[in-house]
């Protein structure tokens, strides 16, 4: 037996987590240990300025829940404090555009973080390292440097997507940023170059001897207000110190005699389960794998999972989300019996959808049988880098709806829905699928895919994660270019729009390792840079 197996799509961050079970931590310690590395080799992705959540499942200590860390609107938030700046909702549904682009780019598109917060969190109360020795790669990979791999270079030379800054106006923000990420020509440093990061190596130290709670209550989170004040920001010295992670029990559904564990509102684990009881009266491995049929049938599952996550979906400390809707098996009868009769959902929104890819994702399993699975992000990153600090914050107050009086306007305290899902799928008792996955609005679909491809399939993880996919955000079907012309073309005949995709691997960057027989078998999305390993 082995000590356990990393996932991610960073194989530096994979690699230190996997040093992490090899010197006796379980599955807890090296998830943050790989997530803390993440934030440093991956700076855009993630950070300890970002948000999440986290499954964990803990035999021996009889545990299993979440602990979600999304992040909270400032209390200095208004409803109406950019009524008069909306352009246009941004093409994929996921906030909205301003004349300004205050809430997407600068010191007021920062929300209160839980990142930090909740891996500290995740470590004193489940791990058994030091909070010093899963701090410490962090910190040497930032003394170091990181290698600008190909996804790093593809995400940071990206145009504007559904009309949003591009990501190299973002990170030319601040003095501090164009100082790491940009060479003397004032270029983004090119694929293979190493950038270094001292103040983000500094800061990490401080946080290793200090403790998370310099960040949020101490002498760092003071010179983070301070920072925030001078630039206009929202973000207050008392938010960091009233932040609090959220615990919640997994949201449970079946399929096809398995168990499925997801995460509650705000994240998207309702959406998963809807689907999965929607796609449960369809016989799917007889239709083929991608075939024309089959496309069709998951389609309209996602169309009606997004439909229902517009008008129902949001934080349930502001909004009464009927979570029991998501989950009723009639429900999911009844709308499975419309797709059979032909019936085709409308989604009422703008555009086609392109993928979001500031997130990331790992999953971890011990031989003691604990797994965690854990997605992380920064939203949208805000640009902003704090002078002398190396960390980049969030920019998720682009997330919200700036017109007032609407299910998902501006509140101080207020977590906006994300597809976010880390999920584990049970064979009877035990683990037999722990899976998630970066992507924005693709996340669920990213998830649902390769649950599908495993269950109905009977594919191994890395299969499940590598075959082409597709996305119904909309009315439209976008499909994987490795999706054949003569498929897109028969369902165009039945009157679907069809968007074909450049990318070969899209529509999310799953990750996942599926248990048999107590052998583990992990699947990295070719999509991205990272890997599965064993030690």
């Amino acid at each position: 037996m082995t000590k356990g197996m990393v996932c991610a799509p960073q194989p530096e961050a994979v690699e230190a987590g996997a040093l992490a079970l090899k010197r006796g931590g379980n599955a807890i310690d090296a998830a943050m240990t790989c997530a803390l590395v993440q934030t440093v080799v991956d700076p855009m992705m993630c950070g300890i300025a970002g948000f999440g959540s986290l499954q964990l499942y803990l035999p021996k200590q009889n545990f299993h829940g979440y602990i979600d860390f999304h992040t909270t609107a400032p209390a200095g938030a208004t409803e109406d404090m950019w009524a008069d700046q909306i352009k246009a909702q941004a093409r994929d549904g996921f906030g909205f555009l301003l004349h300004n682009q205050a809430n997407e780019c600068g010191y007021q598109s920062i929300m209160t973080p839980g990142s930090l917060k909740a891996y500290a969190e995740a470590v004193v109360e489940y791990g058994t390292m030091e909070w010093k020795d899963v701090v410490q790669p962090a910190i040497e990979h930032a003394a170091h440097g990181f290698v600008v791999r190909p996804h790093i270079d593809e995400f940071w030379s990206s145009s504007a997507v559904m009309g949003r800054m591009p990501m190299a106006d973002k990170l030319r923000h601040t003095e501090a940023g164009r100082k790491i990420y940009f060479d003397a020509d004032g270029g983004t440093h090119p694929i293979g170059s190493r950038i270094e990061n001292p103040d983000m190596m500094r800061t990490l130290e401080r946080i290793r001897d200090e403790g998370a709670e310099t960040f949020y209550s101490g002498a760092l989170g003071e010179e983070i207000a301070s920072d925030m004040k001078a630039g206009g920001g929202l973000l207050s010295l008392d938010d960091l110190k009233s932040y609090e992670t959220v615990r919640a029990e997994p949201l449970w559904g079946t399929y096809r005699g398995h168990k499925i564990a997801s995460n509650q509102p705000p994240g998207g684990g309702a959406l998963i389960i809807e689907m999965l009881n929607i796609l449960e009266h369809f016989d799917l491995a007889s239709m083929g794998h991608n075939s024309p049929e089959y496309i069709a049938t998951v389609a309209e599952a996602m169309k009606i999972a997004t439909i229902d996550k517009d008008n129902k979906m949001g934080d349930p400390a502001f909004n009464d989300v009927p979570v029991e809707e998501f989950l009723d098996r009639g429900y999911a009868a009844d709308q499975a019996g419309r797709i059979r009769a032909g019936e085709k959902a409308n989604v009422i929104r703008p555009g086609y959808p392109e993928e979001s890819r500031d997130t990331t994702h790992v999953v971890v399993i011990d031989e003691h049988g604990n797994a965690a699975s854990m997605t992380h992000s920064l939203g949208m990153p805000s640009g902003v880098v704090t002078p002398g600090l190396g960390f980049m914050y969030n920019g998720c107050m682009g997330a919200f709806d700036p017109r007032p009086g609407m299910p998902h306007s501006i509140a101080p305290g207020k977590r906006r829905f994300t597809a976010m899902c880390p999920t584990i799928v049970f064979k009877g008792d035990e683990p037999y699928i722990v899976v998630g996955a970066p992507g924005g609005t693709f996340i669920t679909m990213g998830v649902l895919q390769s649950i599908l491809n495993v269950i109905d399939f009977g594919m191994t993880m890395t299969e499940a994660v590598a075959a082409p996919r597709i996305t119904a955000n909309s009315n439209t079907i976008d499909v994987s270019n490795r999706i054949p012309r003569f498929v897109t073309g028969e369902l165009e005949e039945r009157g679907y729009p069809i968007e074909r995709n450049p990318f070969s691997y899209v529509f999310a960057g799953v990750h996942g390792i599926r248990i048999v027989n107590g052998r583990w078998d992990g699947g990295a999305d070719p999509g991205r840079d990272g890997m599965a390993l064993a030690i």
